[in-house]
């Protein structure tokens, strides 16, 4: 089993270094990551300026590693096409620090990576940790390997990805699996007014999560909320067929130019 492990917090992060330790004898694994922090890229890609690519030298000598001066998408495109020398069986991306919830699954750089995997036909996970302050990544590597073993066991479908978010809390407060299906990530968002040392004009994001309006825990939201490990199978379809038959009265496949 080829495996290639990706992020986008960067190839010094923490949690990709956890991850790697986690897959360790599931299969052989290739590391292409961002060279530095690239959080909520979204999936943008590098089109007119070059991709810059080092080897990177990881602790384990087994595990072959790139650094990519690049977005998260970056990374699995040019790992796939380009600097493997065959197709890996997976892509896993992760372990994020921080949760990928409802909407935020649009911002992320972490689902971003994984959908490019399936965008090139390959079975692909993002997994998250459900805090930005917590640095024990054990449970959710964890997660990460067991799934890992199921994708590659069960067919799962081809233009279909797993987002995994896992709660930062002991193993016994974890009350078990759901799959589930994205829920809406809503936030206060306050842009604080500040000015730098010229005087000149700049905002800083800044804001709160809103609790979420519901208690359904098949919603992703939710089930992390209440500790649960949330599994939401994900595609890039984002057409919403429930319309189109309203959009299709409107005449617009008859009207003229």
């Amino acid at each position: 089993m080829r495996i290639l492990v990706t992020n986008d917090d960067g190839i010094f992060a923490k949690g990709i270094q956890e991850l790697v330790k986690g897959l360790k004898g599931v299969g052989e694994i290739f590391v292409i990551a961002p060279a530095s922090e690239r959080s909520a890229c979204g999936h943008g890609i590098t089109v007119r300026q070059p991709i810059k690519v080092r080897k990177y030298h990881w602790q384990d000598k087994e595990v072959k590693a790139w650094a990519v001066e690049g977005t998260p998408a970056d990374c699995v495109k040019i790992g796939i096409t380009t600097l493997l020398e065959k197709t890996p069986d997976i892509v896993i991306s992760g372990i994020n620090k921080g949760s990928n919830l409802g909407t935020d699954v649009l911002y992320s750089g972490t689902v971003s990576a994984a959908i490019e995997g399936i965008i090139l036909g390959v079975p692909s996970l993002s997994i998250s940790l459900d805090s930005f302050t917590s640095e024990d990544y054990t449970i959710a590597s964890q997660v990460a390997n067991i799934l890992c073993r199921d994708m590659l066991n069960n067919q799962l479908a081809p233009d279909t990805l797993l987002n995994v978010n896992v709660p930062a809390v002991p193993k016994s407060e974890i009350k078990g699996w759901k799959v589930t299906k994205l829920g809406e990530r809503k936030y206060e968002n306050i842009f604080e007014h500040r000015k730098d040392p010229h005087g000149n004009d700049y905002y800083w994001l800044a804001g709160q999560v809103v609790p979420p309006s519901t208690q359904d825990e098949e919603l992703d939201v939710v089930a992390a909320e209440k500790n649960y490990i949330s599994v939401t199978p994900i595609h890039f379809d984002l057409t919403n067929y429930r319309i189109m038959d309203q959009v299709k009265k409107w005449g617009i496949e008859t009207k003229g130019i």
